[in-house]
């Protein structure tokens, strides 16, 4: 028989995270702070909204676009944070999580062979999604010393004249790094010098906690070379109704939306539903959210200062990515080990990439609580690796 298999497929490795996760559901008792997902339940008059369409039987397909009361909301909404403008009519899509967003854009505008700049550590979708589409991954470490900020100077020295697209992915998962204005208008500079392409994953925008999210689609000159990818799994703890969207010029949504068409149809409806009334009355529970996040995240921050673990601070999204290269273990073996004796699961740092060797993922997408029981199992385990 012959193989059944895709070539191109079998070289792409499984997801770390999920690899990982596997371990998990295997032990019992296991406090978890692997899986990026709000502990929040979906705010009610969102989950009631929901239930509403499917009681008034609103079960039918939307266009493949998206229900056009959610793209008028979701350009309503980029007008008031960022102060972007998008014709909900063709400049807007409605995916099936910020994810098929990412595949979509990767899909539409890539050709075989073109390079794309993906900053490492960062999300697992980028690098396989460029495989699929046919390009050329082309990785940027992003180093610690730089508070894991892209930089200009970075982006210069690994572009060649088959340079297509960066992937901008900030704030980031998973060092919780944020890049400002006068960052993104470096990296702007060079973008435009250069005559390339940006996708900008901004799901963590609204988990931001020094200053305002500033999208690279705001800089003078951008919003044209840029796909905005956002959705509503993190701000509004919405992660299982699979939703997200992407804004970018007619040209590249059209074709988006046509790729979108053949292979999904629709997103579900129920969930544009609710979405639609997440974003006209939900700004009070992202707040909410988001205090809360950040009392987490100091929390950890100062957990890691008592225990003289180095930390990077970051200021986005709700991840801390300590370093943990003093101890001679490799990130899997100190999550496997850790995970073994204290019955606490953490993520790789390989996991987004080698260049995420020597650290660690942790979500503090959970209980203050919790936190504060995996601290005090972390603390003992680091003194053992210390005596």
């Amino acid at each position: 028989m012959r193989n059944p298999l895709s070539d191109k497929i079998t070289t792409i490795k499984p997801s770390g995270i999920r690899k990982f996760f596997d371990l998990v559901l295997e032990m019992k008792d296991v406090i978890s702070l692997g899986v990026g997902e709000p502990d929040f339940d979906t705010p009610w008059h969102i989950r009631e909204e929901g239930i509403y369409s499917l009681e008034k039987g609103r079960t039918f397909y939307t266009s493949n676009s998206g229900l056009k009361e959610l793209k008028v909301e979701i350009s309503n909404y980029l007008k008031r944070k960022q102060n972007l403008d998008y014709n909900p009519s063709d400049e807007v899509l409605v995916t099936v999580g910020g994810s098929e967003a990412i595949d979509l854009a990767f899909r539409a505008m890539l050709n075989p062979d073109d390079e794309v700049l993906i900053p490492q550590p960062s999300y697992v979708s980028y690098f396989p999604c460029a495989i699929l589409a046919g390009a050329k991954p082309v990785i940027i470490n992003l180093k610690v010393e730089n508070n894991f900020k892209l930089t200009a100077k970075e982006v210069l020295e690994n572009i060649t004249d088959k340079t297509k697209m960066l992937v901008l992915p900030f704030p980031n998962n998973p060092t919780g790094a944020i890049m400002n204005k006068k960052d993104l208008e470096e990296i702007a500079k060079v973008v435009i010098e250069k005559d390339l392409f940006v996708l900008s994953d901004e799901i963590y925008s609204e988990l931001t906690y020094s200053g305002k999210h500033t999208s690279i689609a705001e800089i003078e000159g951008m919003q044209e070379r840029t796909i905005l990818i956002n959705g509503f799994s993190k701000s509004y703890a919405m992660t299982g109704w699979r939703l997200g969207y992407a804004c970018g010029s007619k040209e590249i949504i059209s074709q988006m939306t046509k790729i979108h068409q053949f292979a999904i149809m629709c997103a579900p409806t129920t969930s544009q539903y609710a979405a639609v009334e997440a974003l006209k009355n939900g700004d009070e529970d992202v707040e909410m959210m988001r205090n809360s996040y950040n009392q987490r995240r100091r929390f950890l921050v100062d957990a890691f200062k008592r225990m003289n673990l180095s930390c990077f601070e970051p200021f986005g999204a709700f991840y801390v990515f300590p370093c943990i290269k003093e101890f001679g273990l490799t990130s899997e073996e100190f999550a496997t080990k850790f995970l073994q004796e204290e019955k606490v699961a953490l993520i790789p740092g390989t996991a987004f990439g080698d260049c995420g060797e020597g650290f660690l993922r942790i979500s503090y997408a959970y209980s203050l609580d919790t936190l504060k029981i995996a601290m005090e199992r972390l603390e003992r385990f680091i003194k053992k690796l210390r005596s």
